[in-house]
């Protein structure tokens, strides 16, 4: 299995409704059929130093092997939700593990 975390910081200046665009993006992703397992998330109410909770959204994907993370990565969902959202990035930080 890989585990393909991504964290998004959106820019200061995104309004509501595009935060909610971003969303229905993020959700888009769940249709591509190598996705085995997905959650999309924000910031839990969790206060501990150790938690980040600076980030606007969280998208966590499970692929069943590394050619299917590859597929993902190429697919034309996931470069569709790049190609409209991408203006909104602030930072985005990717995990990937085994």
């Amino acid at each position: 299995m890989i585990a393909h975390h991504v964290l998004f910081w959106l820019k200061a200046d995104t309004t509501d409704a595009q935060k909610e665009a971003f969303l229905g993006g993020l959700k888009s992703l769940e249709q591509i059929e190598v996705v085995k397992n997905f959650h999309v998330g924000t910031p839990a109410p969790i206060e501990r130093a150790v938690v980040d909770t600076t980030y606007t959204f969280s998208l966590l994907l499970f692929f069943e092997d590394l050619a299917a993370h590859d597929v993902y990565q190429v697919h034309p969902i996931h470069k569709a939700f790049l190609e409209e959202f991408r203006i909104h990035f602030e930072k985005i930080v990717i995990y990937d593990a085994q």
